[in-house]
């Protein structure tokens, strides 16, 4: 019971299950009533506490109770968590005889009636790494029966026309026997303490279910048999792909299965009324030895479910003979834990779990409506100036939809990003997860809204010129994964467990130091195929534009529970990921692939530099945020960001996604409110504002460098909640231990609740990453070289050199970045490489350099960008002396302008032209009803070539 009551409570579960210790102990009495007082006796001879890092005999009972249906299951209100046990259930430990107790009354302690049951475990205060025994379940009432042949909820394999021995014995008593199979009564036999019936000529599966009855009181026993089908070996159509191929006839479907090792294999489903028949034993393909079986008898749109049934009939030690499992390759499965909490306003008409089922199943449907694509040829933004955007869809917007992101196109248009990067929208267990436990890799989480409505994201955002990236989760899987489960360690039976021996896709222990699930075991032929068709679906079926691959550090088998040779160099890590690049690219020439791996230079530069002659290169995420956290506190020390670009790397070519903040690590203006300096000017209580105003000098310090960039949402408005804010509103961090840590929690959503873009600080601080975003996006010369020189070494005078030499001299091929990360006004040397005429290129304005390295005065948390000539908006026609004045300013609805114009052009920010009007006569009203709310920039031509540039707000 705990592994279910883990998956419904932990947002990602971050345990791997493990062989459980078999405890010895007795219940007294042993048949009782719900209303007696009970005693639990554990052996402490059984219990290694040493295992489980137990001091001080601190061992907890971890108990569940089920009702007289056997259906409805609760947690003891008193257990606590899985990681903090309540110390109302600490077990009594006796010296004397070295045994741990517990008394209590079952209806008290539950705080229910009509209890049919009651499960326990033992375990030691914090959980987690299966410090549990096994679990131990009791019948609750005086009136006990006992299935004694075959095992309560076993499943025996016969062959077709063989019989089955059914015995049962009861106290207390006569009582009445009734045997369902297939729930029809097939023997019934009243008034005995002693049943046996021996059923025959058995030619199809069977679900028993033994009724015993005493007076009022009715018990079960569930069983199965299962029929070996022979199967039959046939070949099937070649094309044919693991998971559902949908025909051209849409009353078929060909359902496909890689199980090796299995036996046979049952496809039960809505379609058969859950009860396969023979008709429904898959066939096994000689050539592939994978099981298939078409379905025929279908009909168009309408949805169906099924799962596979799995068989081993001579299984090893702990492994299941039967597995019910939803297919590997599923693209939509309904759960029984996750589905019931998912608003129908996210996923509207969601498919009803079948009655009487249990785990996931896979929905299958013919004759779908394809998605009306209306980008069918998206060109991708050059990989040199990508600037993602990091989101998680959970935390974006208070419907934790994809809806919320389609509603804030603009929001992200205006920014001026050219790709966002979705965090794991991968089914994953619970609903309100990070994603990165990841159960289905081809199936989207329902949490998030319908495929449809994801492609409708992909395609708006298409429309305005931004890719999409995903993150991959492929080092690991978690306990609900067919894989997993099909060859499965199950001690106890109850249905979950870690890779056996005999698992073709997962190591039994993870192969590096980065333990996270169940890991995949990426030598194997088995999980490579896996790993390509799940990026083939993504790829052909949405579009998708790239792959940000999560923890490529654990792809390797040559570093078991080594930290210094996971971070060492492995060849067969290299391997593998240029592999899977090399099929992202046979799909997709220029399909962005990016890694996770924070790893040593010599092993990054493999990818970095792999087939960039093609202008391909894998990008690698480049992780800076202890450097720029130094820099938001305004402290000089660790304030190095000289590998924020890829040259320090070692690499060909830009392929570093340098960034100072990502979903792993906390809020940098959280840091900075929290620890900074605050110069004496901050308010008591915090430094906010002193904070919030070296917001824009990390954007320019770090957008700025050639090469792709990244920022995590809301980063543009000086996000300052940690991430460790817990749901309650308190603030926990990673020491206080696995019970403390919030960083998995929802997070609340201020930046919508109070207007933070029309706030005169947060909105300042987007307004500059707009026009840096735009800048890198529209000069040339960001897509040149740099260098990094804080002024004598003093990384709160932070200086970088971005130049393009083979640009002419009427270009901007030089630019200058100051920043002022200390908390007091300072003058930087500057340092131009020549004399002449500058243009700051965030406001335009230009002044004359005389002298390289006369000192500029920069106010504290206040940045520069440089440039030797105007920015695109700019021009060399500019007229600054020429006076046409926009009125209202700000607008509404409508504007006018003080001068006939013949043209009128508006740009958002980050450069788009968003609209145009011609032969404007003056005070004539013009309409800009349709642009969102934000500053945009008025080109007015009052002839074919001189303009001025007016700021224009639109409210």
């Amino acid at each position: 019971m705990k592994k279910i009551t883990v998956i419904l409570t932990f947002l990602i579960s971050v345990f791997v299950f493990s062989q459980q210790q078999t405890i010895t102990y007795s219940v007294t009495p042993a048949s009782f009533d719900e209303n007696q007082n009970i005693t639990i006796t554990i052996n402490g001879s059984s219990v290694n506490e040493a295992t489980w890092g137990v001091a001080g005999n601190a061992l907890y009972l971890w108990t569940w109770s089920f009702d007289s249906n056997d259906v409805n299951i609760l947690d003891c209100p008193t257990n606590g968590s899985w990681t903090n046990s309540n110390e109302a259930n600490r077990l009594t430990y006796n010296s004397g005889n070295d045994t741990y107790t517990m008394s209590f009354v079952p209806s008290s302690f539950y705080a229910r009636t009509n209890m049919g049951r009651i499960g326990f475990l033992v375990k030691a205060k914090d959980g987690t790494g299966d410090k549990k025994s096994q679990d131990v379940l009791v019948e609750v009432g005086l009136f006990q029966s006992t299935l004694t042949s075959p095992v309560v909820s076993s499943t025996t394999i016969i062959n077709s026309g063989g019989s089955l021995l059914v015995e049962a014995n009861n106290n207390n008593g006569i009582a009445d026997y009734n045997l369902k199979a297939n729930g029809v009564s097939i023997n019934t036999v009243s008034g005995v303490n002693t049943y046996s019936y021996n059923h025959t000529n058995i030619v199809s599966n069977q679900n028993y279910v033994l009724e015993i009855t005493q007076g009022a009181i009715t018990q079960t026993k569930s069983f199965m048999v299962i029929v070996n089908p022979s199967t039959v070996s046939e070949a099937m159509t070649s094309g044919l792909e693991n998971g559902i191929n949908y025909l051209v006839d849409n009353t078929k479907a060909v359902l496909v299965l890689e199980a090796p090792g299995k036996d046979f294999v049952y496809v039960a489903g809505s379609f058969n009324n859950w009860e396969p028949t023979s008709s429904y034993a898959m066939k096994k393909d000689p050539a592939t030895n994978k099981f298939w079986l078409e379905l025929t008898g279908l009909t168009a749109e309408q949805i169906e479910s099924y799962q596979y049934w799995v068989v081993d009939e001579t299984p090893i030690a702990n492994s299941p003979i039967l597995v019910k499992v939803a297919d590997p390759c599923s693209t939509l499965v309904l759960s029984p834990f996750d589905d019931s909490w998912i608003p129908s306003a996210t996923y509207p008409n969601l498919p009803t779990y079948p009655v009487e089922q249990e785990r996931e199943v896979t929905v299958l449907q013919t004759g779908q409506t394809p998605y009306n694509w209306q980008v069918t040829n998206f060109n991708k933004p050059n990989k040199d100036n990508l600037v993602v955007y990091e989101i998680l869809i959970r935390d974006f917007d208070a419907d934790r939809n994809f809806q919320d992101v389609i509603d804030k196109i603009d929001y992200l248009k205006n920014l001026g990003i050219n790709a966002i990067e979705l965090m794991p929208i991968m089914e994953f267990e619970g609903n309100e997860s990070w994603g990165y436990n990841t159960s289905f890799h081809m199936a989207l989480d329902k949490f998030y809204g319908t495929k449809d409505k994801l492609k409708e994201l992909i395609d708006l955002c298409h429309q305005n010129d931004i890719a999409v990236v995903l993150d991959l989760a492929f080092n690991h899987a978690f306990g609900r994964n067919p894989m997993v489960r099909m060859w499965m360690d199950d001690p106890d039976g109850d249905g979950w467990g870690s890779p056996s021996i005999e698992n073709p896709y997962f190591n039994t222990v993870a192969t590096h130091s980065y333990s996270v699930g169940e890991d995949f075991n990426h030598t194997s032929d088995y999980t490579k195929n896996y790993v390509k068709q799940t990026l083939k679906y993504w790829i052909n079926e949405f579009k998708i534009d790239g792959f940000r691959w999560d923890l490529t550090k654990g792809f390797t088998q040559n570093a078991t529970g080594s930290d210094a040779l996971t971070n060492q160099f492995q060849q067969d890590r290299v391997d593998v990921l240029k592999e899977y690049a090399d099929y992202s690219w046979s799909l997709d020439p220029d399909h962005y692939v990016i890694f996770e791996h924070l790893g040593s230079d010599t092993e990054e530069q493999e990818w970095a530099n792999y087939r960039i002659g093609e202008g391909k290169g894998i990008m690698m995420w480049g992780e800076l945020f202890s450097s720029y956290k130094q820099l938001a506190l305004g402290y000089a020390s660790n304030g190095n960001i000289s590998r924020m670009g890829h040259v320090s790397r070692g690499f060909t070519g830009k392929r570093l996604m340098g960034y100072p903040e990502s979903h792993d690590k906390d809020r940098l203006m959280y840091e900075a409110v929290t620890y900074g300096a605050t110069g004496g000017t901050s308010p008591v209580g915090g430094n906010l504002p002193n904070a919030l105003n070296r917001a824009g000098a990390i954007g320019a310090t770090s957008i700025l460098i050639p090469g792709p960039k990244m920022i995590w949402h809301f980063q543009e408005l000086g996000m300052d909640d940690s991430i460790y804010t817990c749901s309650n509103g308190t603030v926990n961090t990673e020491s206080d231990g696995i019970a403390g840590d919030c960083k998995l929690d929802t997070k609340p959503q201020p930046q919508w609740t109070e207007n933070w873009l029309n706030d005169p600080v947060r909105g300042a601080i987007y307004q500059d990453y707009a026009k840096l975003i735009h800048l890198k996006n529209q000069e040339v010369v960001f897509n040149g070289e740099y260098t990094i020189s804080p002024e004598s070494g003093n990384n709160l005078k932070q200086r970088i050199y971005i130049y393009d030499n083979s640009l002419p001299s009427t270009a901007l091929k030089n630019v200058v970045v100051l920043a002022n990360f200390s908390t007091s006004d300072l003058t930087i040397v500057p340092d131009f490489p020549y004399t002449g005429n500058w243009h700051d290129l965030m406001d335009d304005t230009s002044f004359v350099v005389t002298n390289t390295a006369a000192p500029i005065s920069i106010a504290a948390g206040e940045f520069k960008v440089y440039g030797n000539e105007a920015s695109v908006l700019s021009s060399e026609v500019f007229d600054s002396s020429k006076q046409i004045i926009v009125y209202p300013n700000p607008v509404k609805n409508v504007f006018s302008v003080s001068t006939e114009v013949e043209k009128i052009e508006l740009f958002a920010v980050t450069g788009q032209k968003v609209k145009t009007f011609s032969n404007v006569s003056a005070n004539n009203e013009l309409n800009v009803q349709d642009l969102e709310r934000g500053i945009y920039l008025a080109k007015l031509f009052y002839n074919d070539v001189n303009f001025v540039v007016q700021k224009m707000v639109k409210q």
